[in-house]
């Protein structure tokens, strides 16, 4: 298995719970066992996953939310 890393990503147009949601769902999607902690207030994200940064940030501009 993949070492697990620890990746933030700064999302501005995550704005409220539904956004939330719709991150992890998506994050979840491209790595089912990641760990994702949401800080809705500084529109940020961390992702403990073991996947790239890359597909993690791809994941995410699929589903709206193109990271800063």
């Amino acid at each position: 298995m993949a070492e697990l890393k620890t990746i933030e990503f700064q999302l501005p147009d995550m704005s409220c719970g539904h956004c939330a949601g719709r991150v992890t769902q998506a994050l979840k999607q491209a790595d089912p066992v990641c760990q994702v902690e949401i800080d809705l207030k500084s529109r940020t994200v961390r992702v403990h996953s073991g996947e790239d940064r890359g597909a993690l940030s791809d994941a995410l501009t699929e589903a709206g939310y193109a990271p800063a």
